[in-house]
C-alpha cells in the first residue's frame, strides 16, 4: 500500500496522496496551470449552448428595452400593481388603498424588492416605467428558462433557440411582457418549477425546489394554481419508483405549507372570514370565483371575452393558431404530452361559459405554446428526414404516414411563418418607435402644472403615484375604482363625486361598467378643459361641477357675456392695439377675466399691444388664459412684466415670462368669478 501511495504520478495524471488519516487525489502541475484548463473545458462543454442562447437573449433584451415607456400606453392595472409596490417601499403598507385579498401580495412584493434594490423609482420620472423595468428582467429570465425547459424536453438547440426567440419577440408577447402584470412575475417561477420537476439526479432536492417555486408562482398570481395537476404529473413521470414515496410527499407538503402562509397571514390579521366592515380572504376568493362579472360569450362581439380574444388575435394570430394545433399534436408525443394536455386544458378553461377571462391570461400560455410549436416541428422534421426503409418492427404504411404528417406540419409552420413575419415586423416597429403613452404623460403634466395641489382629482391608477409624488395629497388623488368600492374613500368623500374637482378620463374609465354610479356621475357632470391624443388613446381632463352641467352651462354663459362686454370696452381704449385674432377673442368673450382686468389696469399707465391669445396644448380654447403683450421696447416690456407681477389675490397671474415675442402671461385653470 505504501508503495502505491508513494508512487509518483505520471505527467497530467492525478496522484493518490495520504496526509494524516485523509486520503485524496492531487493533480500534478502547479494550480495556476489548472485554472485555464477548467475554463476551457467549461466553454468546450457549453460553447454550443451559449452560441445559440446568447444571441436570442440579446435580441430579447433589445426588443423589450427599446421604447419601454412609449409603447404600449399605460393602463390602469399596471398602475395599480406599481402603486402597490411603491406603497410597500414608500409608505410601509401592503397597498395604497385597503388591501382586500383580490390577489396574493407576493407579486408586487417582488416588484418592490427589485425597484428598491435598484432604485428604479428614483431613476424614472414615470413610476410605471420603473415597474416595467422589473418586467424586462423577469422576461429575460423567462427566456433562459424557456430554453432550459425545451432542452429538458429533448428539443434540439436550434429548436429551443427558436422557441425562446418566438417567446421573446412575438408581438403578442411583447405587448404583455412589457405591461406590469403579476403574471409576468409568476411565469419564471412556473417554468423553474417544471424544470426542477424533470430532475433525474438529486430528486428530493429538485422536487422540493420545484414545489417551492410553484408555491411562489401561485402567491404571485393565483390563476397559476391551474397548473398544479400537470406539475404533479411531471413529477410522477420523472420520479424513480424506489424513491417516489419520499419525494412526492415532500413536494406536496411544501406546496401546502407555502399556501398555508397566505391563510395564516389573513388569520393573524383577523381577516380570514367575512365580517361587517372588514375585508377577508374568503370574501376575496368568493368574489373571484363567483361574484365577478362574467366575461360573456365569445360569440357576442360586445362581450369582454370576444374583445380580449380579438386583441390577442390582432397581435399574433399565427402564434395562436399554430400553438393551438401544436397542443393537440403534442398529445401524441410522449415527451411533450404533459404540457400539451395542460395547454389544451388551459385553453378550454378559458372558453368556459359564464366565467371571467382575465386579459393577461395568455401570458401563462405563451412559453408552453412556443415550446410545443417547436417541439412538434422538431419531431416532424425528424420523421420527414427518416429514410423510407422499413425500420425493425415498423410497418411501411405507418412509416410513410408519419413522414407525410411530418411534411404537412413543416409546410404549415413555414406558411405560418410567412404570414407572421410581416405582421411581426410591423408590430415591432410600432413597439420600438411609437409613443403611445404621450397622451397620458401630457395629461399628467397638465394636471401637475395647472391644477391646484389642494384639488381633489379622480384618476386612472396609472398616474396615481406620479401625482402624489408631485405634491398632491394622497387622499386627494382618488383611484376611480375606489369611488364605489372602498368604504375608506367613501368616508372621506361623503358627497361622492361632488367632493371632487377634476376627473382625468382614459379609455379604461370611459368604458367602465355603468353600475358604478359615482364614476359615472363625475363624468356626466363635468366639462372638458383639456384633451390629449385621439380615439382609444385619448386622455381627457374634465372639471367637475357639483351643481350639475345645466347649472354650470348657465353660469358659463353669464361669465362669457360679462367677458365679452368688458372686452368690447377694452377695444375702445386708444392705448390698446390688437391683432385681428386677439380682437376676435375679446369680442367673443373668450379671454380669461383676470387677463381682462389686468389689461385694464396696465392700460391706465402704459400703451400696450395684445399680440395673441394662444390656446395651450390640449385645451379646448373656450376660455383662453394666456396672452402675449408688447410695449415696443425691451425696457418697456420689463416694466410691463413687473406691473403684472405686482397684481395679487384673485387677479394674480400664474406665470409671467418675458420672451423675444413679448410678455407672456398665463393664469391658472381655475377662473374665479371676478367679473359680474
Amino acid at each position: 500500500m505504501t508503495g502505491i501511495l508513494e508512487r509518483p504520478a505520471a505527467p497530467g495524471r492525478p496522484e493518490l496522496h495520504l496526509e494524516g488519516d485523509r486520503l485524496g487525489w492531487l493533480t500534478s502541475g502547479p494550480p495556476a496551470q489548472r485554472g485555464p484548463g477548467v475554463v476551457r473545458r467549461w466553454f468546450s462543454r457549453h460553447g454550443r449552448t451559449l452560441a445559440f442562447l446568447l444571441p436570442v437573449l440579446a435580441i430579447a433584451a433589445v426588443v423589450q428595452a427599446m421604447n419601454l415607456g412609449g409603447s404600449p400606453q399605460r393602463i390602469d392595472d399596471e398602475g395599480t400593481y406599481t402603486a402597490q409596490a411603491w406603497s410597500v417601499l414608500k409608505l410601509g403598507e401592503l397597498a395604497h388603498y385597503t388591501y382586500w385579498y383580490d390577489h396574493p401580495p407576493l407579486g408586487w412584493l417582488q416588484i418592490a424588492a427589485y425597484t428598491g434594490l435598484t432604485g428604479a423609482f428614483d431613476r424614472y420620472d414615470i413610476a410605471v416605467v420603473a415597474a416595467r423595468e422589473a418586467m424586462l428582467v423577469a422576461t429575460l429570465i423567462a427566456v433562459v428558462l424557456v430554453w432550459v425547459l425545451a432542452r429538458r424536453l429533448h428539443l434540439s438547440r436550434a429548436m429551443a433557440a427558436v422557441a425562446a426567440l418566438v417567446f421573446a419577440i412575438s408581438p403578442l408577447a411583447v405587448q404583455f411582457h412589457r405591461t406590469v402584470y403579476l403574471d409576468n412575475v409568476a411565469v419564471p417561477w412556473l417554468l423553474g418549477a417544471f424544470i426542477l420537476a424533470t430532475s433525474r439526479k438529486h430528486q428530493l432536492v429538485g422536487f422540493a425546489g420545484s414545489a417551492a417555486a410553484f408555491g411562489i408562482a401561485v402567491l404571485s398570481k393565483e390563476t397559476f394554481l391551474l397548473a398544479l395537476p400537470f406539475l404533479a404529473w411531471t413529477m410522477w413521470r420523472a420520479a424513480r419508483k424506489e424513491t417516489r414515496r419520499y419525494t412526492l410527499p415532500v413536494a406536496a407538503t411544501i406546496v401546502v405549507v407555502i399556501g398555508f402562509t397566505y391563510v395564516l397571514f389573513a388569520a393573524i390579521k383577523g381577516e380570514l372570514i367575512p365580517g361587517p366592515d372588514r375585508v377577508s380572504l374568503l370574501g376575496g376568493v368568493f368574489f373571484q370565483l363567483g361574484s365577478r362579472v362574467a366575461s360573456g360569450s365569445l360569440f357576442d362581439p360586445e362581450s369582454l371575452s370576444a374583445k380580449t380574444l380579438s386583441m390577442w388575435w390582432q397581435l399574433d394570430a399565427a402564434l395562436l393558431v399554430t400553438g393551438a394545433v401544436a397542443a393537440v399534436a403534442g398529445l401524441f408525443i410522449s415527451r411533450l404530452r404533459v404540457i400539451a394536455v395542460m395547454t389544451v386544458f388551459l385553453g378550454l378553461f378559458m372558453l368556459r361559459p359564464g366565467g371571467y377571462l382575465p386579459v393577461p391570461y395568455v401570458i401563462m400560455l405563451l412559453p408552453f405554446m412556443t415550446i410545443l410549436i417547436m417541439g412538434v416541428t422538431g419531431a416532424a422534421i425528424h420523421r420527414f428526414r427518416r429514410r423510407s426503409t422499413v425500420e425493425a418492427g415498423a410497418p411501411r404504411r405507418r412509416l410513410l404516414g408519419g413522414r407525410a404528417a411530418g411534411a404537412v406540419w413543416v409546410a404549415a409552420v413555414l406558411a405560418a411563418a410567412v404570414v407572421a413575419v410581416p405582421n411581426t415586423a410591423t408590430q415591432l416597429r410600432g413597439f420600438l418607435l411609437a409613443d403611445l403613452d404621450k397622451p397620458v404623460r401630457q395629461a399628467q403634466q397638465w394636471v401637475q402644472t395647472n391644477v391646484p395641489k389642494e384639488s381633489r382629482v379622480i384618476v386612472d391608477d396609472a398616474m396615481w403615484v406620479d401625482l402624489v409624488e408631485s405634491g398632491f395629497d394622497r387622499d386627494n388623488v382618488i383611484w376611480y375604482y375606489k369611488m364605489d368600492t372602498d368604504s375608506a374613500v367613501q368616508a372621506k368623500s361623503p358627497n361622492g363625486w361632488r367632493d371632487a374637482d377634476y376627473i382625468v378620463t382614459t379609455d379604461s374609465m370611459r368604458t367602465f361598467p355603468t353600475t358604478f354610479p359615482e364614476v359615472k356621475g363625475a363624468i356626466d357632470n363635468s366639462e372638458l378643459v383639456a384633451t390629449f391624443g385621439s380615439g382609444t388613446q385619448a386622455v381627457e381632463v374634465r372639471r367637475i361641477d357639483a351643481d350639475g352641467l345645466d347649472a354650470a352651462a348657465e353660469q358659463a354663459a353669464g361669465r362669457t357675456a360679462a367677458r365679452a362686454a368688458l372686452g368690447a370696452q377694452l377695444l375702445l381704449n386708444p392705448s390698446l392695439s390688437v391683432s385681428a385674432e386677439a380682437a376676435q377673442t375679446l369680442s367673443d368673450g373668450q379671454l380669461d377675466s383676470r387677463a381682462l382686468l389686468a389689461l385694464g389696469q396696465v392700460l391706465a399707465t402704459t400703451p400696450v399691444r395684445l399680440e395673441s391669445t394662444p390656446v395651450l396644448d390640449g385645451e379646448t380654447g373656450d376660455v383662453r388664459r394666456t396672452m402675449v403683450l408688447r410695449t415696443g421696447t425691451e425696457a418697456g416690456d420689463s416694466r410691463l412684466a413687473d406691473s403684472i407681477r405686482s397684481i395679487q389675490g384673485d387677479y394674480a397671474a400664474d406665470r409671467v415670462e418675458q420672451t423675444s415675442a413679448g410678455v407672456r402671461v398665463t393664469y391658472s385653470v381655475v377662473e374665479p368669478d371676478v367679473v359680474r
